[in-house]
């Protein structure tokens, strides 16, 4: 085979996993350095000689790939979203279907592929992919960087030096005016007013809130909040580690359980929720968490060994182990459960390639990315994460306002199952823990397809410094199937292909991890998906199937979905934070109901559809339960279509998979977590735009005995006729185990859509290329 050496390179190279080729490229260049290949068989157009490398080397420098095409004799070089093709010997470069005239070609020496150690420069940096552009003006809701934070963290400490002991729990940018951001966007020109960063520290259980004016280069707020319990942080999950290594108390508690060696145990930290004082925490000075812990075999997967019936209570500040609580012994299981294929035989598919040979639709300018019709900004919040804002759509010539701000606005997840380790269990992921912070940076192939666009993140750290989250978001299009199709007999086939823009980011959160999607279509639809996968948390029982004795009692409160382990019944509820500008902020709330009536104009029917449209007026009337058959319509009275409608947008807020329709919490009126949770009942809530009304479970939940989001929000049922108006959309999930979900779960969607609703004149998408042009 020609070049079989080569190609036997390439290849190997290629059918490793990334460490693997990361080690192998590192290899190759030690080796090509140590031999000091230069290759004198090209001059250089200027004169004296050209320094060969061989190709792998230069572009993987570079941080591109190579992969090679024996039958066609090219070589495909990929490096983002640049696409180039290479012959050997040949002056021309084909970069995403342009060509370009190279100084020096490619060559073969010794079956090895030979290339200028410029050419990674002249070909990916040669302006011919414009997916990337440079920002000149920058947007106003631009994350912070990392020299901003530097500068806030320093002015901070220079402002409050006899400040000790301080925690970063957040550091962002503060909200700029809404309207002055919106006609920075649309007139593409500078914000004029200063950049403000805002941050949270915590000590103790003290919060300390302010605002430094990186214009002014000053602190220009400080205010704190006394027994008030901030997040979880990083530095929080090291300690509780420690602090159970070294509890004499809970070495004691775990020999009980047949452990003896304290180092295999991982201890998950919990926040404790709020009962009132039932659950035996009455001192609310206390910054404490329960910790909850699982054997590590050696299997990879600790999360299949729980050490039941044992919660470690312990106090963050004095780092110690408080109290024990206990239950009945339960034995461990200890069957290894790895999830990483190590204990079977694993398929390999061939691959399944996705290219865009002529470059990306998209281009992306900063963090400001156009598609389509589709224009909007991208930023990564530590708390909430993945933020879409100032979006539009190009419909004739005018960019029209859709949506400022879009994004989760929180989350809880409840379990229902009242034992000793258990019944505390309701997460507020977000709000307690931070889910931008647990980021998980995704790999190509993997979490995301191959032609998809990886973007790092900056955010800051518990002690202030900024780090880079690499790979936090993807961006990539993809084929959804027919967009329309109409096939009249003996005629020309009417058709064309939907694509679909996907902005994709994942939080690991403990043993489980959430998938986000924004997903927008060229028809002007706007879909959030939010997967859940990971690792189920279950719980170690006596039972090892259903016709034991204990088999009824143990499963009271989840599946058995292995020997000794159930699944326990619990709840994914997600509300999203969605700031409507239906063509601009006057907007309002429409009901549409389809009804039954009888027929009044003759002819043998006997009954009639027609449909009932009302106005909600108020916050508390536009908080209800989705019904999957009516139509509730975000709408702007000012602004009509060409058939005198009022533009609107729908919303549909709905499960999906094994649980069609979302539902509220299943639990009984009189729980505690409905004192301090008011998001999760109702599917559709509607409030006043108000800039600090930013989590609907409230700006510190974690302890919380009261409601300070949604239900506080819309105490004052403020009018929401012809206002600037946020829609808070909540959908989820009961989670009823099932064995096909062990040891690792398959995603498991749910979703919201927003769909444009008499919004244009006609259908947005008509424009496509339909069908296959064959002239060409």
């Amino acid at each position: 085979m020609r070049h079989a050496s080569h190609q036997q390179k390439i290849n190997a190279t290629i059918s490793k996993t990334p460490r693997q080729r990361t080690a192998f490229k590192s290899a190759l260049t030690a080796l090509v350095a140590s031999l000091a290949f230069i290759y004198s068989g090209q001059a250089l157009a200027h004169g004296g000689e050209v320094h060969m490398v061989p190709l792998e080397e230069a572009m993987s420098t570079a941080g591109a790939e190579v992969t090679y095409d024996s039958y066609a004799d090219i070589y495909t070089i990929t490096k983002d979203a640049t696409r180039v093709k290479i012959k050997p010997s040949s002056s021309t470069a084909m970069i995403n279907g342009k060509p370009l005239t190279i100084t020096n070609p490619l060559v073969m020496k010794n079956g090895q592929a030979l290339v200028p150690d410029t050419l990674a420069n002249e070909i990916l940096q040669s302006n011919l992919d414009q997916t990337f552009k440079v920002e000149r003006t920058p947007h106003p809701l631009n994350s912070l960087n990392s020299d901003e934070i530097k500068q806030v963290t320093s002015i901070i400490r220079q402002s409050k030096p006899k400040e000790k002991n301080l925690r970063f729990a957040d550091i962002r940018l503060k909200q700029p005016d809404k309207d002055a951001v919106w006609r920075s966007v649309l007139a593409d020109k500078p914000y004029s007013g200063d950049r403000v960063a805002t941050f949270t520290l915590l000590k103790g259980t003290t919060a300390i809130e302010g605002e430094v004016n990186l214009d002014k280069k000053a602190l220009t707020s400080w205010k704190t909040l006394e027994d008030t319990f901030g997040m979880v942080l990083i530095g929080d999950f090291i300690a509780v580690q420690e602090i159970i290594q070294t509890s004499p108390e809970y070495k004691v508690a775990l020999q009980k359980h047949g452990i003896d060696d304290v180092t295999k145990v991982v201890g998950t930290p919990l926040t404790v929720g709020y009962f009132g004082g039932k659950d035996g925490l009455q001192d609310k000075q206390q910054r404490i968490l329960k910790i909850v812990s699982y054997l590590d075999v050696g299997d990879g997967n600790y999360w299949a060994h729980p050490i039941e019936n044992l919660v470690a209570v312990v106090d963050l500040d004095t780092k110690k182990v408080v109290k024990i609580e206990e239950g009945s012994v339960i034995p461990v299981p200890m069957t290894p459960r790895p999830i990483d294929g190590r204990d079977r035989d694993i398929v390999t598919n061939k691959p399944l390639n996705i290219i865009e040979p002529e470059g990306k639709n998209y281009t992306i300018t900063g963090r400001n990315v156009e598609w389509n019709n589709w224009k909007f900004h991208i930023g990564l919040d530590s708390r909430t994460g993945l933020q879409l804002s100032t979006m539009t759509f190009n419909d004739k010539g005018v960019d029209r306002k859709i949506m400022y701000q879009g994004n989760l606005g929180g989350m809880v997840v409840p379990y229902g199952d009242p034992d000793v380790g258990w019944y505390f269990k309701s997460y507020l992921d977000a709000g307690e823990y931070g889910m931008g912070t647990l980021t998980s940076p995704l790999e190509k192939n993997i979490d995301a397809p191959e032609n998809a666009v990886l973007l790092d993140a900056v955010l800051a750290d518990y002690e202030g410094n900024p780090y880079t989250i690499p790979n936090a978001i993807a961006i990539f299009e993809r084929y959804a199937g027919p967009e329309f199709k109409h096939q009249e007999m003996g005629q020309k086939n009417v058709s064309t292909e939907r694509r679909e823009l996907v902005v994709r980011w994942i939080s690991t959160i403990g043993n489980y991890d959430y998938i986000f999607d924004w997903v927008l279509q060229p028809n002007g639809t706007i879909g959030i998906d939010a997967g859940a996968t990971g690792i189920e948390a279950v719980k170690g029982v006596l039972a090892k199937t259903m016709h034991d004795p204990s088999a009824k009692e143990d499963t009271r409160y989840g599946t058995l979905i292995d020997h000794n382990i159930v699944g326990t019944t619990h709840q994914h509820i997600y509300n999203f934070r969605l700031d409507m500008d239906i063509d601009g902020e006057t907007n309002n709330i429409k009901h549409i109901e389809p009804i039954v009536t009888k027929n009044t104009r003759g002819g043998p029917r006997t009954s009639t559809m027609e449909t009932r449209e009302t106005t909600v007026l108020t916050e508390t009337k536009a908080k209800e339960n989705f019904d999957p058959s009516s139509v509730r319509l975000i709408s702007n009275a000012s602004k009509e279509n060409r058939m005198g409608n009022p533009v609107s947008y729908q919303m549909i807020p709905f499960a999906g998979g094994t649980h069609p329709i979302a539902k509220g919490a299943n639990f009984a009126d009189d729980e505690w977590l409905f004192n301090r949770l008011s998001f999760m009942d109702k599917q559709i809530w509607v409030t006043q735009y108000k800039p600090d009304e930013l989590y609907p479970e409230g700006t510190y939940p974690n302890r919380s005995d009261k409601d300070t989001g949604l239900g506080a929000f819309i105490a004052d049922d403020e009018k929401i006729h012809n206002k600037d108006l946020v829609v808070w959309l909540t959908t989820g999930t009961t989670h009823i185990a099932r064995a096909e979900e062990w040891p690792i779960m398959p995603t498991e969607w749910v979703n919201v859509l927003l769909k444009p609703w008499n919004f244009f004149d006609e259908t947005p998408s008509l424009a496509l290329n339909q069908g296959k042009d064959e002239s060409k």
